[in-house]
């Protein structure tokens, strides 16, 4: 029987702006358990690292998240500080990114969690977290050494303009979206890959939490499995935020509470038009293609 050959990702760019840089995975070291939590941004990924921190830490209370599971590819602090930090950890790392697969290095030991969401939804939670940012978030992305291209500024007052430059301008004034989007519904079939949604997390999330457990082979002890799933709740973690958020909410107005907003998809629907929908449904379908642009917008089915 002949064994398949997997062609595995390589790393064929930097990506460096306000936000990223890039060139801190050329210096990790990975270890074999290592687990790595993908998304575009404000598509779950704090979620995502709770769920992760409950099934490793087997349903404790209290963890400090924000600081267990640091997004690694964000350019402050320095990767002279950050790399260290990293190799000093003594649980099981589970690290984030919210870069495309071609702008990090990919390793064939680490397991790979990417959870997706509809678009519009992503722009309503993102437009929350960048109007309610203060000047230590702007200090902190503008004016830290080493940024690459111009600043990111304060956005607009209307909702739907935010809306009309994300979609136009490709993730405008963050970084893209549909080749985010892409690159990992391309690498899905990997072993060492799994693909999750939004929508699908929201609608079961104890059959996705079990998912998740099988593909990173942990083993939930049926005590601890109503604890993991209070803490995974949305009203827990809205309560406990400072433990999950960046700095405990220094960078926004209103603090942790604010970066940890409503959780719910659809707020769009009442606000755009149906020309507006319909234009991001057209070009989901365009850049990523029939299957994936209907997996995207349909909760994963």
């Amino acid at each position: 029987m002949e064994t398949q050959t997997i062609t595995w990702p390589i790393k064929t760019r930097e990506y460096l702006n306000h936000h990223f840089d890039s060139t801190i995975w050329n210096d990790f070291t990975f270890r074999a358990d290592d687990i790595v939590i993908a998304t575009y941004a404000k598509s779950g990924t704090t979620w995502l690292q709770q769920i992760v921190s409950q099934l490793i830490f087997k349903g404790q209370e209290g963890l400090e998240v924000a600081d267990m599971s640091p997004w690694l590819d964000l350019r402050v602090p320095a990767k002279e500080v950050k790399l260290p930090a990293v190799e000093a950890m003594q649980h099981r790392r589970f690290i984030k990114t919210h870069l495309p697969v071609d702008a990090l290095v990919f390793s064939p030991k680490a397991k790979y969690i990417y959870i997706g969401r509809d678009g519009r939804d992503v722009v309503w939670s993102m437009y929350n977290h960048h109007a309610n940012a203060n000047e230590f978030w702007y200090q902190a992305l503008n004016e830290t050494p080493g940024r690459v291209g111009p600043p990111i500024e304060k956005p607009v007052d209307s909702i739907v303009s935010y809306y009309h430059d994300w979609l136009e301008k490709d993730g405008f004034p963050f970084w893209s979206f549909w080749e985010n989007i892409k690159s990992w519904w391309e690498i899905r079939q990997l072993p060492n890959v799994l693909l999750l949604h939004y929508g699908k997390l929201k609608e079961d999330m104890a059959g996705e939490i079990q998912k998740i457990a099988d593909f990173l082979d942990i083993t939930i002890d049926p005590s601890q499995w109503e604890a993991i799933l209070t803490h995974c709740s949305f009203d827990y973690m809205k309560q406990h935020a400072s433990k999950s958020v960046p700095l405990g909410g220094a960078f926004w107005d209103g603090g942790s509470q604010t970066f940890i907003h409503k959780g719910v998809n659809g707020r769009w629907k009442d606000i755009l038009s149906q020309e507006d929908s319909e234009r991001y449904e057209r070009m989901a379908e365009e850049k990523l293609g029939k299957e994936c642009a209907q997996w995207l917008n349909n909760n994963g089915y």
